[in-house]
């Protein structure tokens, strides 16, 4: 479990396929705090560190990870925001993210507002997966609020903060990003279609 608070931003230094797989190599400061066995969330994915080297790790990525996450379009190079499982009696900062992406979206548009930022993201409606006004999504692993909430398009308020220590400072129009929709949305929505 996470909380959609990102710690810190790896840099890809390797990419290597092997088979459906593609073992991805960062480099970041936590690398020393890891083990192998532990889940970090990439970009809101959960992966579990396979190896470990002086200043980074490697996680594998599936093939079914790869078709369901913008993580098949990752460049060596790139930055990756990253985060570790929660610790239970921790304070929750964000709200309860699980690190299984639903979809991915497209960035349509970046507006700044005098100090921050408004981005609005487009996914494809046929997964049925929906936003609130003002409830929880998670892009890229970050926990953020929704504004703006359509069928099949939301926007969220990105501040100086999150824009400078996450990949948002990165997206442009046409960015593919991940989401993962609030875990008991999904689970109402799920009860609902049962007795429906």
């Amino acid at each position: 479990m996470f909380t959609g608070i990102i710690e810190n931003l790896g840099i890809v230094k390797k990419l290597k396929p092997e088979n459906g797989n593609l073992h991805i190599s960062v480099q970041s400061n936590l690398s020393a705090e890891l083990k192998v066995d532990q889940s970090v969330a990439h970009n809101g994915v959960c992966l579990t560190v396979v190896d470990l080297h002086e200043d980074s790790y490697t996680v594998t990525a599936i093939d079914e990870t790869l078709k369901k996450t913008n993580l098949s379009t990752l460049k060596e190079g790139d930055s990756v925001n990253l985060e570790r499982a929660m610790i239970l009696g921790s304070r929750l900062d964000g709200h309860i993210v699980q690190g299984h992406v639903d979809q991915t979206a497209t960035c349509i548009a970046i507006k700044e507002e005098d100090g921050s930022w408004l981005f609005t993201f487009e996914y494809d409606p046929k997964l049925q997966n929906v936003t609130i006004e003002k409830g929880s999504i998670t892009i890229n692993g970050v926990s953020l609020t929704v504004v703006n909430s359509e069928i099949n398009e939301f926007s969220v308020a990105i501040i100086p903060y999150t824009y400078e220590h996450t990949t948002f400072k990165t997206f442009k129009k046409g960015t593919l990003v991940n989401l993962e929709f609030d875990v008991i949305g999904k689970y109402v929505k799920r009860l609902l279609e049962i007795r429906a």
